[in-house]
């Protein structure tokens, strides 16, 4: 049995723009719905959302179902023991493109590429267990370094100033822009439209393209969308399920009921 290859790793390198979801419900069933949707990639979210290994496990099941859409998966945390830990384990499922948030320097970066890949170039533990169809892929250990695709989030003061070191970490696919902490970092907490974090993003995006690698963020503002991709942006997630449901579910109620909560207007630049 062959190796699986990793698609989505092969449009970031192609420069193909990847338009994603965000996934936040914990839910199987949900995921599904949305990988029917048509989006290039779904991010399995284990920092915010309330997954473990086993319904993050459930989402990726079901989203391979539907070949046309990627399952992503971001790490609570990724640096340190438990970061290396958890990191074995994603990969161990199955999941091929991994998502790891608050990265702040180029040193935190190269150690989070060895912690995805196997000896001689890292330090990832030798099993393997889903991800090689337990032991069927039978080469499994010695390809699936190439197929790992790594992206790192940036978003901090920090992360910007060592941004060009951090895109150029040999192993690294793609850089994150986070825009809701970034936003609190710069002093304008909850205003990632802000003028002043919108020209960081900018800036941000136009260097980690320059270094050849992919730059990716997520909004749920369709011009900024289109904003960000026309600058050269290659994985944009252009919305979340929480925020679909809770908007919808707020619109429908609104229409009915007199004093319902009405659908929040989703501002310039505003991530959730």
């Amino acid at each position: 049995m062959q190796t699986p290859l990793n698609p989505f790793k092969k449009a970031l390198a192609d420069k193909r723009p990847q338009i994603g979801l965000w996934l936040g419900l914990a839910d199987a069933y949900s995921a599904e719905i949305c990988a029917g949707a048509g989006f290039d990639w779904l991010l399995i979210d284990g920092e915010h959302s309330p997954n473990d290994l086993r319904s993050i496990l459930q989402q990726a099941q079901v989203i391979a179902a539907y070949p046309e859409s990627h399952a992503i998966a971001r790490v609570p945390v990724g640096h340190g023991d438990v970061g290396t830990a958890l990191i074995k384990q994603y990969l161990d499922l199955g999941l091929q493109t991994l998502l790891v948030p608050m990265v702040d320097t180029a040193e935190q970066a190269a150690a989070i590429v060895r912690a995805v890949r196997y000896p001689p170039f890292g330090i990832r533990g030798m099993a393997g267990a889903r991800a090689s169809r337990w032991g069927r892929c039978t080469q499994y250990a010695r390809e699936a370094n190439e197929q790992v695709c790594l992206l790192l989030q940036a978003e901090s003061r920090a992360a910007l100033d060592n941004l060009d070191a951090i895109a150029a970490t040999e192993g690294v696919d793609g850089v994150f822009i986070g825009p809701a902490d970034l936003s609190a970092a710069m002093g304008h907490v909850g205003q990632p439209g802000h003028a002043e974090v919108q020209a960081a993003i900018d800036d941000a995006i136009t260097r980690i393209v320059r270094a050849g690698k992919a730059a990716g963020i997520l909004t749920a503002d369709e011009a900024l969308s289109r904003h960000y991709l026309e600058l050269g942006a290659t994985f944009v997630a252009v919305g979340l399920d929480t925020s679909l449901l809770a908007r919808s579910t707020s619109a429908l109620a609104a229409k009915f009921k007199a004093g319902a909560a009405a659908p929040a207007e989703t501002p310039r630049g505003t991530p959730y």
